[in-house]
């Protein structure tokens, strides 16, 4: 009878909010997480000066810049999270980094020629459906849907695919390996969009 209980409590709780549990939202701009978050869409361009300047012989300013993008996406919400400084700009801004730094990276590795330009295109189909979603929400609910679990993790998988593809381009059996698990997850997580989407507008409650 507890155990009943306390997995009606629980389900209860999840159907009114779609994330799980309430989570204080400010709407700070100003925040440490927000200042990382706004520094990554800048950092690609001098990792494509450097790289189209001095080539390998800026090696290490390239792993460096490169180390520090894939790092601020961790530090972000571990900064939002232990300073408590969730705020409707940092879940719009955090994804929209991700975007922009993405787009950026993938169109000059696309004009080297190191990455499909359908691939490009599949990426930027998904990202800017995602985003008009996002706006419809905050234009009709007054805020900002966070982010889900597999979007991030796809991030970190096209991170991944990205390096490999930009800093070992010979390697083609694993630049095919990660391109096919890109795809997959790419396309898993913008179904988890959709599904998330159309949650909340049938009136579920989000964060």
């Amino acid at each position: 009878m507890l155990f009943t209980r306390y997995t009606n409590k629980n389900f209860l709780e999840l159907s009114q909010n779609i994330d799980g549990r309430k989570i204080k939202v400010k709407g700070d701009w100003y925040t440490v997480s927000n200042l990382i978050s706004f520094s990554r869409i800048l950092t690609p361009i001098p990792l494509i000066l450097l790289h189209q300047q001095f080539g390998e012989a800026a090696m290490a300013w390239l792993i460096f810049l490169t180390a520090y993008i894939a790092i601020s996406d961790y530090l972000d919400g571990l900064a939002a999270r232990k300073l408590d400084q969730i705020t409707e700009l940092g879940k719009f801004l955090d994804p929209l980094a991700d975007k922009i730094c993405a787009s950026i990276l993938f169109i000059y590795t696309v004009y080297l020629e190191l990455i499909p330009l359908e691939f490009f295109g599949v990426l930027l189909i998904r990202d800017s459906l995602i985003l008009a979603g996002s706006f419809f929400i905050k234009k009709k609910h007054g805020k900002v849907a966070m982010s889900v679990m597999s979007g991030k993790i796809y991030v970190n998988l096209l991170s991944l695919y990205w390096i490999v593809a930009f800093f070992m381009p010979t390697q083609e059996t694993l630049k095919t390996i990660l391109l096919t698990l890109t795809l997959i997850l790419m396309m898993f997580s913008f179904f988890v969009y959709a599904y998330r989407f159309y949650m909340i507008q049938k009136g579920s409650e989000f964060n």
